[in-house]
């Protein structure tokens, strides 16, 4: 009996400790919306490579959150893949960048042209 109140008070205590998912939420939000500046405004390749990978990050940031709000361990594992995923798309992403260098000279996307018909 004595451990199960201790248990349920070590578990209250932890809880009345617990960041509010809304912080979470939040910070999300602005970490989101600063990828979504950086891509729509910048012209530099790589500052909007980096860009892609805020966004990126905001989405692992609420997944975490939101698996630790509800107790599952789903979302986090979900990160670990993206997480996997994100560092291929940036193996293969500074690859392409590398090419296009050699080929144009400079990283400003206003120069490529080479998608377009």
């Amino acid at each position: 009996m004595f451990n199960f109140i201790l248990f349920t008070f070590a578990f209250l205590l932890r809880v009345a400790n617990m960041v509010p998912l809304s912080y979470y939420v939040i910070l999300s939000a602005i970490v989101f919306i600063t990828g979504v500046v950086g891509v729509l405004i910048r012209r530099n390749i790589i500052i909007i490579l980096l860009s892609i990978e805020l966004m990126l990050n905001a989405t692992n940031i609420n997944f975490v959150a939101f698996s630790s709000y509800f107790q599952n361990v789903v979302g986090q594992v979900f990160v670990f893949f993206a997480l996997t995923v994100a560092a291929a798309e940036v193996a293969v992403g500074l690859a392409i960048i590398i090419a296009l260098y050699r080929s144009k000279s400079s990283i400003n996307v206003d120069e490529f042209q080479l998608l377009k018909w």
